[in-house]
């Protein structure tokens, strides 16, 4: 048996062993024998020096022009192109999802990160007249200092990079935490950072636990911006920790994202994008259609054909090029999933497709789950209220649109919808009444570019949204200056 490899973090331009010497396992969810690595388990020390490495390396870092910052980032950039394969195959090894959806992903994060790097080229300021003469006011923008990144598993690549690049596009200089169920892939990120050449302490990364690295990185007075993307569990434990310090802070947290099916619809093509909604990633997209609201006059029709084409996906390891559905990435994923198809049942919900874990032949030591359907969903139970993360939709049926906006909006999430029709009328009530920070017109949910901001409203969100403009708005702050010159 070969030695497992031993990854290390990234600091002040070197790779380093955590002072413990502790390290955790990575487990590949398609096999969970297999431990793909070895990983930093840092301490509280390797944690400040860590921040101190990039409060080092801040002035010299806001001091150098953008053009010259957009050099450095485009460096990454190329070899992010060039390594995209590599990159999509440790995705895949860690996450499970599909090798094809791993690679959308790199490639996202390619197209994320070239349009941030431009973006950090316009921060322009603006002159402003005013009320008595000879006095010249204008705005500069400026970096916040060190901002931390805290990263998910179920996008382990695209996320830190839409959220990196605009921060030290902005001249902001960075600590980044991977989910400790994707390490690997945060190893390779810092890995780019390090073979492009960016100054020593601009971009650090660490691994670890939450309750160890996390809580100091969103603490540490230093620390001048958080932004994370995560549960909205932990997110709202992360603003009471910013709160102190008036830390600004981005959250990115959890969704329970509707599409609305309506009668005058193409029945055939809305399934087609339900079915990629709700079970890419194996529904682990925070984006992922989670429930579907169809109008009684279409739903025995809808939930026949959208019932077939879901128990015509293959279940398998993400790089079967058969396969359709990946596992869910990781044994507690398992779990909870499994216990919320239990809660549904029991709620009296009908089981539709699916419902089991799959574990004959090559599967027993993965974590695969069949893509999942409950019919007879009431607004009222847990499966159409709370956050499940993983293949099981739930079909609400209703009588017309006025319903189902409000079954829409009857949830405490507000992350992204979705409706289907030809009728513009409706398209418009949905748009103007959805309450949700992104929504779409004949488009799957999890639709998006990087061009446009991306974020949820009620505690599916809190601060500025990522990409866009917003995206790099977020890591910078206003200067007002007002010069009389004689």
């Amino acid at each position: 048996m070969s030695e497992l490899k031993r990854f290390k973090n990234y600091m002040d331009g070197q790779w380093f062993d955590a002072s413990t010497n502790e390290t955790f396992e990575q487990r590949n969810p398609a096999k969970l024998s297999e431990v793909t690595g070895l990983f930093p388990f840092s301490s509280k020390d390797d944690t400040l020096k860590i921040i101190e490495s990039a409060q080092k390396a801040f002035s010299d870092w806001k001091a150098i022009s953008p053009a010259k910052r957009a050099d450095y980032l485009r460096s990454v950039l190329v070899l992010m192109v060039q390594r995209k394969d590599e990159i999509s195959k440790i995705i895949t090894l860690e996450n499970g999802k599909i090798i094809s959806d791993s690679l959308s992903e790199v490639n996202s994060a390619i197209n994320e990160m070239g349009f941030q790097i431009n973006e950090g080229l316009r921060l322009f300021g603006e002159t402003i007249p005013v009320s008595i003469e000879e006095v010249f006011a204008y705005t500069v923008k400026e970096p916040l200092g060190v901002v931390s990144v805290i990263s998910p598993w179920n996008f382990p690549f695209n996320v830190p990079v839409r959220k990196i690049t605009p921060a030290l596009m902005a001249g902001n200089t960075c600590v980044f935490k991977p989910a400790s169920l994707t390490p690997q892939t945060g190893y390779i990120l810092a890995k780019l950072f390090d073979d492009a050449g960016i100054p020593a302490g601009v971009f650090n990364m660490l691994t670890g636990s939450g309750n160890e690295v996390g809580n100091i990185i969103v603490s540490d007075p230093r620390i001048k911006a958080v932004s994370f993307t995560g549960s909205t569990e932990v997110g709202m434990e992360i603003l009471k920790k910013t709160a102190i310090y008036a830390t600004r802070t981005q959250l990115e947290l959890g969704g329970k994202n509707a599409t609305v099916i309506l009668e005058d619809t193409d029945i055939d093509s809305a399934i087609k994008d339900v079915i990629r909604a709700a079970f890419a990633c194996s529904g682990q997209w925070c984006t992922s259609t989670s429930r579907v609201i169809v109008v009684k006059k279409v739903a025995q029709e809808f939930t026949e054909k959208l019932v077939e084409a879901t128990n015509s996906i293959i279940v398998g390891n993400g790089f079967d090029k058969k396969a359709g559905m990946g596992p869910v990435c990781g044994a507690s994923q398992v779990e909870t999933i499994m216990k919320y198809i239990e809660i549904g049942k029991k709620e009296g919900a009908k089981l539709l497709a699916g419902g089991n874990r799959v574990t004959n032949n090559d599967f027993q030591d993965g974590c695969f789950i069949e893509p999942t359907i409950f019919g007879y969903v009431n607004q009222n139970m847990k499966i159409a209220q709370e956050e499940i993360f993983g293949p099981v939709l739930s079909i609400i049926t209703v009588e017309n649109l006025e319903e189902a906006i409000e079954v829409s909006n009857d949830i405490k999430y507000g992350l992204c919808s979705s409706i289907y029709t030809n009728n513009i009328n409706h398209a418009m009530r949905f748009i103007e009444q959805t309450e949700v920070g992104l929504t779409h017109v004949n488009l799957m949910t999890s639709f998006k570019e990087p061009q446009l901001p991306f974020g949820g409203i009620k505690e599916s969100g809190v601060g500025l949204p990522e990409a866009g403009k917003t995206g790099i708005e977020f890591f910078i702050k206003y200067k007002t200056v007002y010069m009389k010159y004689t």
